[in-house]
């Protein structure tokens, strides 16, 4: 089969590699039809590294993935060849003390498909998944809707563990994929005003469709100015989904004594630092997100109804002998780019 290697920084290379083998009794094998270029590859192809994950060059990447199941093991009962699935990339124990008690995404022993010393990603043709993390699609569903379900599904855990007030005034500082998600997510609730900021003019006007409060860039506007303008009182919840560290501070500032910070994007640096006084003296609640829980069904039933539409969000398509070209428009934010698809089907 073909896969395409992070080689070295900034560089891919598509090579035959063996077909993979279906190993435990309740191992799938998965024809890819679609991997979404999301913003944590490409710490890994710019930076080689998230954190204490450092890449180990060559590694094959990629995790927001959709497909057909060709085979599978002897105890599979939750898929049948020919079945078109989304994949949850998360492959968790089901017996530590986190996976007992619920939080299978903070497994002791996780694995994710596309992170170094784990799991192969999902550019290659073929992937072998758990069946836990296989999920049947209806026939109404597209590929490209059953990738978009892993950010989706992050962004239902985002608001879900937010817990935010009714009516609750927030702000979206990040307007990519997953801030865009998060944006979905909301409107789908019951929700006041929502403002959201990006340095890219371009991700602002896809998100005027969902009819934001208010939205700039902070490169050439006064954000907290802005917006307390329109709120004095300032904002119940800030989502930071871009991962800047000026825009973690900005987000503190944004917020009214007693509000929360969440925290969705990944930040680049090892260590960010916090206004701690201003913290204190507002006593900010800080949530961090991990990735996701218990949402990629919900996502999937969302999208298949069209409680949510997320088709806008693909703005670009490649196929996987130019996945190099799509992963350097996407760290350079080149032509507009929300999400860039690879299609292999």
């Amino acid at each position: 089969m073909k896969a395409a290697y992070l080689t070295a920084l900034r560089s891919f290379a598509i090579r035959q590699t063996p077909d993979p083998v279906l190993v435990r009794d309740t191992d799938v094998l998965v024809r890819i039809q679609r991997v979404g270029v999301c913003g944590s590859d490409i710490h890994y192809y710019t930076a080689g590294k998230i954190g204490s994950q450092v890449a180990q060059f060559p590694f094959v990447v990629g995790h927001e993935a959709s497909g057909v199941v060709e085979r599978m093991g002897k105890s599979v009962r939750r898929v049948r060849p020919g079945d078109r699935i989304a994949i949850d990339p998360a492959i968790s124990c089901g017996t530590c003390d986190q996976c007992r008690s619920g939080r299978e995404h903070t497994c002791r022993t996780l694995q994710f498909m596309g992170a170094p010393g784990q799991r192969d990603g999902c550019l290659s043709e073929f992937v072998v998944a758990d069946e836990k993390c296989c999920y049947a699609i209806p026939e109404s569903m597209t590929f490209d809707q059953a990738a978009l379900c892993e950010p989706l599904s992050i962004a239902l855990y985002t608001v879900e563990k937010s817990s935010h007030p009714p009516k609750a005034d927030v702000a979206i500082l990040g307007m990519g994929p997953i801030g865009m998600c998060v944006f979905h997510a909301l409107r789908a609730g019951d929700m006041g005003n929502v403002f959201v900021t990006d340095r890219i003019d371009e991700r602002l006007g896809l998100s005027r469709p969902l009819r934001p409060a208010w939205c700039g860039n902070p490169d050439r506007q006064n954000v907290v100015e802005e917006i307390a303008r329109i709120e004095p009182l300032l904002l119940d919840v800030v989502y930071e989904c871009s991962g800047d560290e000026a825009a973690i501070r900005q987000g503190i500032e944004l917020l009214k004594p007693g509000g929360k910070l969440v925290l969705v994007g990944i930040p680049g640096a090892e260590c960010v630092s916090f206004p701690i006084h201003d913290m204190r003296r507002k006593e900010i609640t800080l949530v961090n997100i991990r990735r996701q829980v218990h949402c990629t069904q919900p996502a999937i039933d969302v999208l298949a109804t069209g409680g949510i539409d997320l088709n806008s969000l693909i703005t670009h398509r490649f196929p996987l002998e130019a996945t190099g070209e799509a992963f350097g428009l996407v760290a350079r934010h080149g032509d507009g780019v929300m999400k860039a698809m690879i299609e292999l089907g």
